[in-house]
């Protein structure tokens, strides 16, 4: 019994050495292999996009196809019901996001130059205070300045490579499609290539991270809408520029836990201050109420507690995440977490079991 382990020990041994020799091959090899890197990376974004919007859509398919509805019926009038909400919404809010981004190429160098004087203004108070309180609070003030560089550069990084990829973006439609359409014979692909011996702990894995996050995903998504939607309406009704831009920066901000609600106030604060106190108290007050609806009934309903994790365990998650990845680590961090957290229990299990 002893010698067989042994032998285990020293077999494992030797596939960790030869898999430490195939990884140094590759890394010495990479240059040569850089241009079809390129090719399979230009490949790969829209493959993952197009695998994302399969999952999200999924499950409203296979609703429709258990009324009785062919899958290729179920998909075409998931397809109708998606492109014409979104052609509807373009030709409602695509005019007026033009306007409000002419005008605010127009006004922001002034709003930027008054806010300007508001900071200097702001650090002189801040000069008054005792050293110790004066140093941190001028720490703070610069980190938040790296925060916020790092997101618009993030964020212009992004919006260059949507269009630099305009033409790969085009296929998604069609790579969706037929993910929808084909969804059952790729999952019979999948379980025929994955190993005998592994195929029904494989399933269960596969199954518990759906349930972790795929009810999150979707959940965090339409509360994000309604979000927007309200955020869009409150700052509209209270006259503050650029409630659309405003309210589609707030939106997104709220699919991030804790920090997202906060993160998406500030632009709209600081643009309502610019406008008058006034009007800057009550979006704060606006906010406050749309995050208290979003928290005590919104994401009760809608997403409900189904990731069962504690949210110490998140905010650390989202720590780690705005380092390593800045404005995208914060809206990975927590499926991340989540999967991650099914695959220590799985292995738990597997470990016991052997």
């Amino acid at each position: 019994m002893e010698k067989q382990r042994v032998s285990q020990l020293l077999l494992y041994a030797l596939l960790a050495l030869v898999m430490l020799a195939i990884i140094y091959v590759f890394i010495a090899l990479a240059p040569a292999f850089e241009p079809v890197w390129v090719v399979a990376q230009a490949l790969f974004w829209p493959f993952l996009l197009a695998a994302t919007i399969t999952y999200l859509l999924h499950p409203i398919v296979e609703g429709l196809h258990q009324y009785g509805l062919s899958r290729t019926l179920s998909v075409l009038i998931v397809f109708l019901v998606l492109i014409g909400t979104i052609v509807f919404a373009a030709i409602l809010g695509v005019p007026f996001i033009i306007e409000q981004v002419q005008e605010a190429m127009q006004l922001l160098p002034q709003q930027f130059s008054h806010l300007q004087q508001y900071i200097e203004q702001i650090s002189e108070q801040i000069e008054r205070l005792p050293a110790p309180l004066s140093t941190h609070v001028d720490e703070w003030t610069t980190q938040i300045e790296k925060l916020g560089i790092r997101a618009l550069d993030q964020v212009e990084k992004v919006a260059i490579s949507i269009l630099q990829s305009a033409l790969a973006l085009a296929v998604i439609p069609f790579l969706v499609f037929y993910f929808l359409k084909d969804y059952d014979l790729i999952q019979k692909v999948a379980w025929y290539l994955s190993p005998k011996k592994y195929r029904a702990s494989l399933h269960r894995y596969a199954k518990d991270v759906d349930h972790s996050i795929g009810s999150y995903i979707r959940g965090q998504i339409l509360v994000s809408i309604c979000v927007f939607i309200l955020a869009t309406v409150g700052l509209w009704l209270l006259g503050v520029p650029y409630a659309i831009l405003l309210g589609l920066f707030i939106g997104a901000c709220d699919i991030i836990p804790y920090f997202g609600p906060i993160i998406g106030a500030v632009p709209a604060v600081i643009v309502a201050l610019m406008d008058s106190v006034h009007t800057g108290i009550l979006t704060v007050v606006i906010l406050f109420i749309i995050q208290q609806i979003e928290g005590n009934i919104l994401s009760p309903i809608i997403v409900g507690r189904t990731l069962h994790m504690h949210p110490l365990l998140i905010i650390f998650a989202l720590l780690i995440g705005v380092e390593i990845g800045g404005v995208v680590g914060l809206l990975l961090a927590v499926p991340i977490l989540a999967v991650i957290k099914v695959t220590l229990l799985h292995l738990r299990l597997h470990l016991m079991k052997h």
